[in-house]
């Protein structure tokens, strides 16, 4: 990763940040589970850097059986205080719990129709928002549709999806393309070269 290609300034140096930045973060997922998981991830990493997270994952994904919704909503107390002993993951109970409960409601989103992720792109009209940022301290913390999909989540028994973590995850999931326009990762960089 040591190329000389201009990245927004966020992942620094560290070779599993820019392997994020340039492979993940941004690119549109439309897979319901995927889309789970990253949910999850971020509400985890309320309070932490990305990085701490994004360090943990592998082991996120073998304690919480791999992401799969209908294992996590069937966890009963014996596996959450066995999650509290991991110490390959974020050890909060009140995260833990939620995950359990945003489980539940993810079943339930799924049940009613029409898909996870056809319900979180309906927030966007289907298509990634692709923002022209100069600057970090020009993106948002958080944005209207970030602030009515929070509702929305919260209202169906999501748990951890605050707006800013909401704002988070649209980002990481490519609901919103946040580059920088002169990261080698904004669509505009590519077509000014």
């Amino acid at each position: 990763m040591s190329d000389d290609r201009p990245r927004c300034a966020w992942p620094g140096a560290d070779p599993l940040y820019i392997r994020y930045h340039d492979e993940e973060w941004g690119v549109p997922e439309h897979d319901d589970r995927a889309l789970f998981e990253m949910l999850l991830l971020e509400g985890f990493q309320a309070g932490l850097s990305w990085i701490t997270i994004l360090r943990k994952r592998e082991n996120f994904r073998r304690a919480f059986d791999g992401f799969e919704p209908a294992k996590i909503a069937r966890y009963r107390p014996a596996k959450i205080e066995k999650l509290m002993q991991d110490p390959g993951i974020v050890r909060n109970r009140m995260k833990i719990e939620g995950a359990v409960s945003s489980a539940r409601a993810w079943l339930t989103l799924m049940e009613e129709g029409p898909g996870f992720s056809a319900h979180l792109w309906g927030f966007v009209g289907g298509a990634p928002i692709v923002n022209r940022w100069k600057s970090m301290k020009d993106v948002p913390a958080e944005t209207p549709i970030a602030r009515a999909l929070s509702k929305d989540l919260k209202a169906r028994g999501f748990k951890f999806c605050g707006p800013t973590i909401v704002y988070a995850f649209m980002q990481a999931v490519g609901m919103v393309n946040d580059h920088l326009v002169t990261c080698c990762r904004h669509p505009a960089f590519k077509r000014t070269r």
